[in-house]
């Protein structure tokens, strides 16, 4: 018998907008991303800095989410991702506009992601200065992905 060929699955992190328009934007251009994460297509990266932003953001009154209706949501993404310790990253990441934005960046080096998925201005204008891993737009995302795959 041959041995079984393992496909190597894509390391992403997601920007929090990328997870709140899949997560509550059924008929967003971001609502494949959720598909496509439960599929298990590519392994999402989360960090302690991230996941606390993503639920401060949830809990933002525009959404008008309930407490149970929060952690439902929560559901549909964290057990899905890979929580990455970031301590102490190496190299020198970009100059960043925003520096709450630092945090994405940090996440995918330390998580040696194959790609940083953002519709945030201040990360798409380093998009070339993160070495080897793409800064891709959400419809980027989904050309990549489907290369990769």
């Amino acid at each position: 018998m041959g041995a079984k060929e393992t496909i190597k699955k894509p390391r992403i992190v997601l920007d929090t907008n990328c997870i709140v328009s899949a997560l509550l934007f059924s008929k967003g251009s971001a609502s494949w991303l959720a598909h496509a994460w439960m599929q298990q297509r590519f392994i999402p990266l989360v960090s302690r800095e991230t996941t606390t932003e993503l639920m401060r953001v949830l809990s933002y009154p525009k959404f008008q989410l309930s407490q149970d209706e929060q952690e439902i949501i929560l559901a549909d993404f964290l057990p899905y991702a890979e929580a990455v310790q970031v301590k102490n990253v190496p190299g020198k990441l970009p100059e960043i506009k925003d520096p709450n934005d630092l945090m994405f960046l940090k996440l995918a080096v330390a998580g040696k992601a194959d790609a940083l998925v953002s519709g945030d201005i201040h990360i798409l204008a380093v998009k070339s200065q993160l070495g080897r891993i793409s800064i891709l737009t959400v419809n980027e995302f989904a050309v990549w992905l489907k290369e990769y795959c």
